[in-house]
C-alpha cells in the first residue's frame, strides 16, 4: 500500500481492532481474549499489537508524515468535555493547539491527532467504552490480551531500566521526529471570548519536548501517561467536578470575565454554573478498569523508584540530568496524583459495599506503599519482621498526606457499615490495618498532620493554590515549580490544591477520627462472637446428626425454624480464616492509635453480655407490648449487621404448611385427606385415650397429641393471641409424604428381600419396631413427639 492508501485506512484499522466510541462495534474484544480459551487468536494480537509489531510500525511511519485524525470531544471524559464546550482548554498539555471547529456540514468539535495519540486514544478509550461487551465465560481481566497490552506498552515507554527504544524508521539512518506545534484551523482564541488568563498561561507554555531536541527521547512517554491518566482517572460526578474549581482559577475567571465585559458590551459570558450543570457524567468504574489503574500505579511507582541518585553538585546535576530522568522526578505529583485522588474519593463514596472493593482497596494501598517497589531488597533474616518504613519516604507521604489520612476516614466509614462477620470484608479491614501498621508510618503520617497545622507565617493566601499545584503548567519541562525548602508549606500546598482553601482537615490521629476506630474495634470484637456462635451452633449440629437421624420418618425441617447463616454456606475453615483477620486487624489498630489494654477489655466485657447464662445468644433488644415483642433502634442494627437474631419458626398448623421441596405433592394432599378423615371420626375416642393416665394414655399422648411451642415462644415476637391456640389429639401421615421417609422404605424392603422377607411380612416387622422404639421412649422422653420435629 502506498502512504496516502494506508493514511485512508488507519482510522478503519483502529476501529476494527479497538471497537468503536460508542462500543457498538467490539472489535477484537481484547479484554476478553485470553491465551487458555483461544491461544491462536491471543498470540497473533500480542504481536500484530506489539511495541515493535506491524501496528507500530505503520503508526511511526504515518507519523513522518504529519498526518491528523479528528476524535470527537464528545467521547472524551465528562470533565473534559465540559471544559471545552465551556470555551476553557483544559491544563493538560495533551489537548493544546488540537481542539478543531468542525469542517462545513460537520457537527460537533473534534482533536487533530496525530497517528501516535489516535492510536493511544483508542486503546485507552476501549477499556471505558466496551466495558458491555458480551462474555460467554469467566474472563480473568488479569491475564487478558488488553492487560498484558497495557503491561507491556508501560514497561517500553516507561523503562525502569536504561532509556525508551527509539522508533523503528522508514528512512535509513533517520528518526521520527516528535509531534511539531500545529496551530488549529481556526484559532482557538476566535473560539470563545471567554477564555481565562490561566488558558492564556497554557498557551504561552507549549510542551518543550517539541522545541528541545534532547526532550524528543521521550515525547512518546509523556504522551502515552497524559492519554492513560486522562481516559482512566479523569472522571468524576458533578458535585466532584464543582468542588475541584480552586478558588484561584474561579477569581481569575471572574477578573477576566469583568474586564471583558467593559470591551465587549454586547455579549455577557457564559456563567460557569450552567456549564457545570451541563456537564452529566454518569461514571461507575468497573473492576476490570481498577485493575488496569492499579497495574498503572505500580509501574509508575517503580518508574519513579528507578531514579538514580542525585548529584552532590546541584551544577553537575543540571549538566547530567537527561529528560527521561528529569520525568521520572515528577511522574507522580504533576500527573497522576490529583486524578488519583479524585478519581479513589469517588470509588470510596459511591461503590456498593460488598467485596467486589478489594480491587479499589488493593490499588489504594498499592499507592500508599511506593517502597514496596524500589529497587533495592530488604534484607534476608530468619524471623519475619515487618519492614520498618525509611525515612527518605517522609516527602512523599507529606505531599500525599490526603491520600493516606482522609482516605482512611472514608475507609472506615465504609467498614462501619459493613458486616464483618464476611471473611471478605474481614480481609479487607485486615489489609488496611496492616498496611497502616508498619513500622514509623503512623509517626510519618502524624509530621504531616503537625506540619499541615503549623500556623502560617508570611505565606501570602493566594500561593498556596498557585506554587505547587501540581497540574500547573503545560508539560513537566514546561515550568518546573521553584524548589522549596518548606515541608510544612509543601504539606499545606498539597492539601489546599486538591481540597480548596475552606476545607476543614479532620487529623487522622484526632478526637473525632479516634472514636470511629473505636467504633470499628467494638464492632470487630461483636463480629468475632458471632463468629465463634455460628461456629458453635454449627458444631453442634454436624455433631447432633448421627446415621440414624437421616431415617427418621418425620424430618427435622417440619417444624419451620431456620438458624441458618450465609456462613453456614461457607464453611468452618472461613469461619476460622474470619476470626484470624479480625484478630490481627484489632491488634494492628491499638498499634497505630495506642490504644490501651483498659479499652479493649471494655470492649469485650460489652460484647461478652451478649451471650447469656447458658452461652445461647440473647434476643435482638426489643420492648415488650400487648401486641408483642417491638424492635427497639439498636435491635434493628444488632438484626442488620447479623450480631443478634430471632430463632424463626413456623406458628401455625403444622398440617397446612406449604408443600415443601422434599415432599410429594399429591401424597401431601392425599394424606391430608386421609388424616382429616381419621380425626373426624375418632377425635372423641383419641381424645379418651390421651386422657388417661396410665401407660396407655402416656403412649397416645406421645403420638397423638400437637408440640407444646410456648417453651419456645420467647425467641419469636409473634402476637399473643397465636401463641395460645393449641389443638386436640390427631393422627397425623404426612411424614410418609416425604421423600427421604419414602427412599429410607425402599431402602429398608430392598434389604429385606435380600433375607427371603416379603412385603407384608417386612411391613410387620416395621410396625413392631417401632413399637417397641416407642414403648421405651414414650418411659423416658414423654415430651418429645418424633412426628412433629
Amino acid at each position: 500500500f502506498s502512504l496516502k492508501e494506508l493514511h485512508g485506512i488507519f482510522p478503519w484499522l483502529v476501529e476494527s481492532i479497538f471497537g468503536s466510541l460508542d462500543g457498538i462495534i467490539v472489535g477484537w474484544n481484547l479484554r476478553c481474549l485470553q491465551g487458555r480459551t483461544h491461544p491462536n487468536e491471543y498470540s497473533v494480537a500480542l504481536d500484530f499489537l506489539d511495541p515493535s509489531g506491524p501496528m507500530m510500525k505503520l503508526v511511526y511511519k504515518l507519523q513522518a508524515e504529519e498526518y491528523r485524525y479528528d476524535f470527537p470531544v464528545s467521547y472524551l471524559p465528562g470533565p473534559v468535555k465540559a471544559s471545552i464546550q465551556e470555551q476553557v482548554l483544559p491544563e493538560c498539555s495533551l489537548y493544546h493547539n488540537k481542539v478543531q471547529f468542525p469542517s462545513s456540514g460537520g457537527l460537533g468539535l473534534n482533536l487533530a491527532l496525530n497517528p501516535f495519540e489516535y492510536y493511544m486514544f483508542y486503546f485507552a478509550i476501549s477499556l471505558i467504552t466496551q466495558k458491555n461487551s458480551p462474555v460467554t465465560h469467566h474472563v480473568s481481566p488479569s491475564n487478558s490480551a488488553y492487560f498484558i497490552l497495557v503491561d507491556t506498552y508501560l514497561k517500553c515507554f516507561l523503562p525502569t531500566e536504561g532509556s525508551v527504544l527509539p522508533p523503528p524508521s522508514s528512512n535509513p539512518g533517520g528518526a521520527i521526529p516528535s509531534p511539531t506545534p500545529r496551530s488549529p484551523a481556526v484559532p482557538f482564541s476566535s473560539y470563545g471570548m471567554h477564555h481565562t488568563s490561566l488558558l492564556k498561561r497554557h498557551i504561552a507554555h507549549q510542551p518543550s519536548v517539541n522545541a528541545d531536541p534532547a526532550s524528543q527521547e521521550i515525547w512518546r512517554s509523556e504522551t502515552l501517561l497524559q492519554i492513560f491518566v486522562e481516559m482512566w482517572l479523569h472522571h468524576y460526578s458533578l458535585e466532584m467536578y464543582q468542588k475541584m474549581q480552586s478558588p484561584h482559577v474561579k477569581l481569575e475567571v471572574l477578573h477576566y470575565r469583568l474586564s471583558i465585559s467593559s470591551k465587549h458590551h454586547g455579549s455577557p459570558a457564559q456563567s460557569s454554573y450552567q456549564a457545570l450543570h451541563a456537564y452529566q457524567e454518569s461514571f461507575k468504574p468497573t473492576e476490570e478498569h481498577v485493575l488496569v489503574v492499579r497495574l498503572l500505579v505500580k509501574h509508575l511507582h517503580a518508574f519513579s523508584n528507578s531514579l538514580k541518585p542525585e548529584p552532590l553538585s546541584p551544577s553537575a546535576h543540571s549538566h547530567t540530568a537527561s529528560p527521561l530522568e528529569e520525568f521520572k522526578r515528577v511522574v507522580i505529583p504533576r500527573f497522576v496524583q490529583e486524578k488519583l485522588y479524585i478519581f479513589l474519593q469517588h470509588c470510596f463514596g459511591h461503590w456498593p459495599l460488598d467485596a467486589s472493593f478489594r480491587a479499589v482497596l488493593e490499588m489504594w494501598l498499592s499507592y500508599l506503599q511506593p517502597w514496596r517497589y524500589a529497587p533495592e531488597k530488604p534484607p534476608q533474616s530468619a524471623e519475619p519482621l515487618p519492614r520498618s518504613v525509611s525515612e527518605k519516604w517522609a516527602a512523599f507521604i507529606q505531599e500525599n498526606l490526603l491520600m493516606y489520612t482522609k482516605l482512611f476516614v472514608g475507609f472506615l466509614n465504609r467498614a462501619l457499615r459493613t458486616d464483618l462477620v464476611s471473611p471478605k470484608n474481614a480481609l479487607m479491614v485486615f489489609r488496611v490495618a496492616k498496611v497502616f501498621a508498619q513500622p514509623n508510618l503512623a509517626e510519618m503520617i502524624l509530621k504531616g498532620e503537625q506540619l499541615f497545622l503549623e500556623p502560617e507565617l508570611v505565606i501570602p493566601h493566594r500561593q498556596h493554590r498557585l506554587f505547587m499545584s501540581p497540574t500547573l503548567g503545560g508539560s513537566f519541562l514546561s515550568s518546573r515549580s521553584p524548589a522549596v525548602t518548606d515541608a510544612s508549606f509543601k504539606v499545606k500546598s498539597h492539601v489546599y490544591s486538591l481540597e480548596g482553601q475552606d476545607f476543614q482537615y479532620k487529623q487522622m490521629f484526632g478526637a473525632e477520627v479516634r472514636n470511629l476506630v473505636l467504633k470499628l474495634a467494638q464492632l470487630i470484637c461483636q463480629a468475632q462472637q458471632t463468629a465463634k456462635s455460628i461456629s458453635d451452633h454449627s458444631a453442634e449440629a454436624v455433631a447432633s446428626q448421627s446415621f440414624f437421624s437421616w431415617f427418621r420418618f418425620t424430618p427435622s425441617e417440619m417444624n419451620g425454624s431456620y438458624t441458618g447463616n450465609d456462613l453456614d454456606e461457607i464453611g468452618q475453615d472461613s469461619i476460622k480464616k474470619t476470626d484470624e483477620y479480625l484478630e490481627k486487624a484489632l491488634e494492628y489498630l491499638c498499634q497505630i492509635f495506642k490504644l490501651s489494654e483498659a479499652q479493649l477489655t471494655q470492649m469485650m466485657m460489652k460484647c461478652g453480655t451478649a451471650q447469656d447464662e447458658n452461652g445461647k445468644k440473647q434476643l435482638p433488644d426489643c420492648i415488650a407490648s400487648e401486641d408483642g415483642l417491638i424492635l427497639t433502634p439498636l435491635g434493628r442494627y444488632q438484626i442488620i449487621n447479623g450480631l443478634r437474631r430471632f430463632e424463626v419458626q413456623y406458628q401455625g398448623d403444622t398440617e397446612l404448611q406449604p408443600i415443601r421441596s422434599y415432599e410429594n405433592a399429591a401424597l401431601v394432599r392425599l394424606l391430608f385427606r386421609l388424616s382429616s378423615m381419621l380425626n373426624e371420626r375418632f377425635a372423641d375416642q383419641m381424645q379418651v385415650l390421651c386422657s388417661r393416665e396410665d401407660f396407655v394414655g402416656r403412649l397416645c399422648r406421645y403420638h397423638l397429641t400437637n408440640p407444646h411451642l410456648i417453651r419456645k415462644i420467647r425467641y419469636s415476637p409473634v402476637v399473643k393471641d397465636r401463641t395460645s391456640q393449641n389443638w386436640g389429639p390427631r393422627i397425623s401421615l404426612r411424614f410418609l409424604a416425604s421423600y427421604r421417609t419414602l427412599i429410607s422404605l425402599l431402602m429398608i424392603y430392598f434389604l429385606a428381600s435380600w433375607f427371603y422377607i416379603g412385603p407384608v411380612g417386612c411391613t410387620f416387622v416395621i410396625l413392631i419396631g417401632y413399637f417397641l422404639y416407642a414403648v421405651i421412649m414414650t418411659f423416658f422422653f414423654e415430651g418429645w413427639k418424633p412426628h412433629e420435629h
